[in-house]
């Protein structure tokens, strides 16, 4: 049951709209647990080959909800945290792709949110940012980890400790985010992006996701040896025969996940 997030499938793909809109769509603690719902009902039915995240109104996320942390003991935030961390990990770690559409603004656990689905893709209007420490905290569900990843550890720190705001051209210029599209277009090219990698076999695209995952931070070796074995299992599934074959057949795969 949804209250304050709707979740729609149609033809294997899932949209998850955060819809609160009244409050910019800010993450309390309920919202945080449809987060959860949402993506683990993504991840065990068969019927739902990705996942699209976006925002209703003119909002992605605008942050937390700052009248739950203004009441939070440091016992409270640390649970917090641990929590919305948590659950960020299981988009990141979903073996189905999980896109971020960021329709609007996109501040604290909004950009948060964004930085943990595999990739993203902005309108014109979208705006990035981790202004926490204008309420006197840092960010709390992996910004002060995910953003030196992705833009380096100068421009993260820079983002991190000015508070300021960025708009998507600039996002899109430091590698923050992969596309800026109209916003008329920004649903329809992420269901479309969606759709050309459920396209593929799902799991040699499961085996992409968990090999940069896992082997990002790892050292070199260990990451390549992660790569063989997962190039080793999926030599041995129907997927790769298939593939293989309707290659070499001229014709398109029929992938069945096994």
């Amino acid at each position: 049951m949804y209250t304050n997030c709707t979740f729609a499938v149609n033809d294997r793909v899932a949209t998850l709209t955060v819809n609160r809109p009244d409050k910019l769509n800010a993450l309390n603690a309920a919202t945080i647990g449809e987060l959860e719902q949402a993506i683990v009902e993504v991840t065990s039915r068969d019927d739902i080959g990705g996942l699209i995240v976006t925002g209703a109104g003119k909002a992605f996320i605008a942050g937390a909800d700052i009248s739950e942390l203004a009441k939070q003991t440091p016992v409270d935030a640390k649970n917090r945290a641990l929590r919305g961390q948590r659950i960020f990990a299981m988009f990141e770690r979903s073996r189905k792709p999980v896109i971020a559409a960021v329709n609007g603004f996109a501040l604290g656990g909004g950009c948060e949110l964004a930085m943990s689905c595999h990739f993203r893709i902005a309108s014109e209007f979208a705006k990035f940012g981790q202004p926490e420490v204008k309420l006197g905290i840092c960010p709390g569900y992996g910004g002060t980890q995910r953003l030196p990843r992705l833009i380096g550890k100068g421009r993260a720190l820079q983002l991190l400790l000015t508070g300021e705001m960025i708009d998507a051209a600039e996002a899109l210029r430091i590698g923050l985010v992969n596309q800026v599209l109209p916003a008329a277009d920004l649903l329809p090219r992420a269901d479309a992006l969606l759709r050309q990698i459920m396209a593929n076999g799902p799991l040699a695209v499961g085996m992409c996701i968990e090999a940069v995952q896992y082997g990002y931070d790892a050292p070199l070796d260990e990451g390549l040896n992660l790569e063989a074995n997962h190039f080793a299992i999926l030599a041995g599934t129907q997927d790769m025969r298939e593939g293989t074959a309707a290659f070499l057949d001229k014709r398109a795969p029929a992938f069945t996940g096994r």
